[in-house]
């Protein structure tokens, strides 16, 4: 399984990852990735993320984890119990589910502890560099304004992907940078990836689609 994908899917609470929808929308991202070999990543509904992992043999992401160890966390998702879905990774601090710094430290050292991956989002190369400290496999830099609009990051601000890929590899060269906010095209993934990216977090543009096998087909064209 690749360490690093190219494309990760956030199926976010859409109502059309509810139930089954999850599974289906993963297989159709894992069908694009065996037919094209480009790395695609999933991020089911929480309700379905051990059904999902379980089922399909793309990487699969929680979209959240939190700073608790096994015990008497009741509500709370914790980094093992993520693993033991037979997840591969997470999301942390996304835009619609922010932690603090220390929450972010303490859920990445757990993260590692049981072996599951981390990408964490962040607003700014300002605040990547800041996490960067904490050693996740990968940054998402996402500017606030542009999540969930139809202008991508790589038009509207291209400036704050090369940034941070700069900030970030300074303080940690091993880091994967990705970006996300507004990408739905191939043309933008080619253009994160030309600025220095090594991916792209995205959600509606598949997720909501008429036809998420054709819009997948569209952001793998240029690769």
């Amino acid at each position: 399984m690749n360490e690093v994908p190219v494309i990760v899917v956030n199926f976010k609470a859409y109502a059309e990852a509810e139930g089954t929808g999850s599974l289906s929308a993963a297989m159709i991202c894992e069908s694009i990735s065996d037919e094209t070999g480009v790395s695609i990543a999933v991020c089911p509904a929480m309700t379905e993320l051990g059904y999902v992992a379980r089922n399909i043999n793309i990487p699969v992401f929680s979209q959240n984890a939190d700073p608790y160890a096994p015990g008497p966390s009741t509500g709370w998702i914790t980094p093992s119990m993520i693993k033991s879905s037979g997840a591969f990774g997470t999301l942390l601090n996304h835009s619609e589910h922010r932690q603090s710094m220390d929450q972010i430290s303490d859920t990445i050292r757990l993260c590692k502890t049981s072996d599951l991956r981390t990408l964490v989002c962040a607003e700014s190369a300002d605040m990547a560099s800041g996490i960067a400290v904490y050693s996740p496999d990968m940054i998402a830099v996402e500017p606030p304004e542009l999540i969930g609009g139809d202008i991508s990051v790589t038009d509207a601000d291209p400036k704050v992907i090369a940034n941070t890929v700069e900030s970030v590899r300074s303080v940690n060269a091993r880091i994967a940078v990705f970006c996300g906010a507004g990408v739905k095209t191939g043309k933008d993934v080619r253009n994160a990836l030309d600025l220095g990216a090594d991916g792209v977090l995205l959600a509606s543009g598949v997720v909501r689609s008429k036809d998420q096998k054709a819009s997948l087909l569209d952001l793998v064209k240029y690769l």
